[in-house]
């Protein structure tokens, strides 16, 4: 793609769009040109359906066919300010799936074994906090305020800034992890070079081979963590309003899912039926002996004679 693809990246990045994101979008308009050998500037959207067809019938999961939608509608709305081509190109639906919530003795156990300490760390922030793994490793020393008993991400989703609370247990576990670590740049959790993050795959690899240790057969997750983190607040009797401000939830409807994996808040919903039984039953005349006005009258004659 040559000069395109570079536009296309410095597009991206003026929009301040993740480093995630960023790659994802310029790896689809790669594809999309791979696939025809032709620059896309040459295309339009003949051939962008085409493209998404095709991956479609090669059996291309839903979410993989938004994300080559929501990449090739960048590259031509807004680098080849064409965006007549993107206009009608339907956006897939995505089938919801329920968040995963791991056992708090799971958890727990996830918690003891995890090496090495500062992975450690990292998950035990990402339960207590239910931060994000890119907001985790982009935290710096100056974001632990230890004697107000907050965080502060800095640089949330979407480069939104915001206060989650800091449990007493994690702040002390932070401040031992300070103690034998002393990372030397700003990062708290630096990966080689005091400068750079972290790579969040090898603390995934970590969690993984934990959990495949410990045998634990659901598929733990980073992400699985912040899920639990949601859920054990709703079950601790947390309201929802609070749980999205602290999660970074735009809209409630997101926070609203976790009221679908809570098992004690389900099962603490007590059906009409089970209450039927509390009610005594009205008197109703027997099947077959409806008493009509008139005949009321009659009756009420007959039982004053």
């Amino acid at each position: 793609m040559g000069q395109l693809y570079e536009k296309m990246a410095s597009d991206l990045k003026l929009r301040r769009y993740s480093i995630r994101t960023q790659k994802g979008y310029l790896y689809c308009a790669k594809c999309f040109a791979k696939h025809f050998m032709r620059s896309p500037a040459e295309m339009g959207m003949k051939e962008i359906r085409e493209f998404l067809l095709k991956r479609q019938n090669d059996g291309a999961s839903a979410s993989t066919i938004k994300t080559y939608v929501a990449g090739l509608r960048f590259l031509y709305a807004v680098t080849l300010e064409r965006p007549a081509e993107v206009q009608n190109i339907p956006w897939p639906r995505v089938a919801q799936q329920l968040p995963a919530v791991i056992d708090r003795d799971h958890v727990q156990a996830l918690l003891t074994k995890i090496e090495p300490l500062k992975y450690r760390m990292v998950v035990m922030t990402a339960y207590g906090t239910g931060l994000r793994i890119s907001e985790i490793l982009a935290l710096e020393a100056r974001d632990i305020d230890g004697k107000a008993g907050l965080i502060h991400v800095r640089h949330g989703k979407g480069d939104r800034p915001r206060l989650v609370p800091l449990p007493q247990r994690l702040l002390e576990a932070l401040r031992e992890y300070w103690r034998l670590e002393r990372p030397r740049g700003a990062l708290l959790f630096p990966g080689q070079a005091p400068d750079k993050k972290l790579c969040p795959d090898t603390v995934r690899r970590a969690v993984h081979c934990t959990a495949a240790e410990l045998g634990i057969h659901q598929r733990v997750t980073m992400h699985a963590f912040r899920h639990s983190f949601a859920t054990h607040l709703l079950e601790n009797g947390e309201d929802l309003r609070t749980i999205q401000v602290v999660l970074g939830h735009r809209s409630i409807r997101n926070t609203t899912r976790y009221l679908q994996v809570s098992t004690q808040h389900l099962a603490s919903v007590k059906s009409p039926l089970d209450t039927l039984a509390a009610h005594k039953p009205k008197h109703t005349h027997a099947a077959g002996m409806r008493v009509t006005p008139r005949k009321a009258r009659r009756n009420k004659a007959q039982r004053r004679r």
